[in-house]
């Protein structure tokens, strides 16, 4: 059940495309302030249609979308509460980077919630040192790599200042210090009160990072403790996922340990 400090929540919510088959079938989620959460699935299971669900870019087929603990309205009020409470960040950076600057891509959201100057300075330096790109504003996004260009978008949704943040497979194409650093500062987002939600097919980056796991499949959804969850072994092959290595050491561990020939 929801508690009064729900931010954002589906309750069965299910979506199929025209003339397709469904893709999201009875999917309940609660999201509170500060909540890590991986949303796992193989490629097709749904993951990024979710998100689009809870950014407001997708209507559902059945079910509600609830906007601190109310039904959310088709009205432009509700819209706009909606945008400024939840960002999206897309699997591909130049699918979302706008600005010629980096400092003008991170500003275009604020400026066009028509904040003060003063305001939408600050938001942005917040969120490019949040970012650790505060020595990239005046560069030329095109001319950056593919890393830095995934944090610039970051940056840009976390100038929003959102109470949720959802991303798509945004540690995807990453080095491993990159990734590191990525889950770094979205473990600091979420220590600030941000809800973040991470859609991902990679199951080390869930156990190592996240709080509770969502994991969509065409036969199940659950939703759990990330550790509960990424050791069943069942519910990881039906929806085509691999152990993960935290788990796969843990349970090594503890047959070493209770080996009888042990004792």
């Amino acid at each position: 059940m929801a508690g009064d400090d729900e931010v954002l929540g589906l309750r069965d919510v299910a979506f199929a495309y025209p003339r397709g088959p469904r893709v999201l079938d009875g999917v309940s989620l609660s999201l509170r302030p500060g909540q890590r959460v991986a949303l796992l699935g193989a490629n097709g299971s749904g993951k990024t249609t979710l998100l689009r669900i809870l950014v407001g870019l997708t209507t559902p087929s059945a079910g509600t979308v609830r906007l601190e603990g109310a039904p959310l309205r088709a009205s432009r009020a509700d819209r706009t509460r909606l945008r400024t409470r939840v960002q999206m960040v897309l699997q591909e950076p130049d699918d979302q980077i706008v600005g010629a600057t980096v400092r003008a891509d991170v500003s275009f959201g604020p400026v066009n919630l028509g904040l003060a100057r003063a305001e939408v300075m600050a938001r942005v330096d917040e969120a490019m040192d949040a970012l650790d790109i505060g020595d990239l504003a005046d560069r030329t996004p095109n001319h950056l790599s593919f890393g830095q260009r995934k944090r610039v978008a970051i940056a840009g949704a976390v100038a929003m200042r959102p109470q949720v943040l959802l991303l798509d497979e945004a540690t995807a194409g990453l080095d491993p210090k990159a990734v590191h650093d990525l889950l770094d500062t979205l473990t600091a987002l979420s220590r600030a009160g941000t809800a973040v939600v991470l859609a991902t097919h990679d199951v080390d980056v869930a156990w190592t990072w996240s709080q509770d796991t969502l994991i969509l499949s065409e036969h199940t959804v659950r939703r759990g403790p990330t550790h509960e969850l990424l050791c069943d072994d069942a519910l990881l092959a039906d929806a085509r996922l691999a152990t993960p290595w935290g788990a796969a050491v843990s349970r090594r561990l503890n047959r070493t340990v209770l080996r009888p020939s042990d004792i």
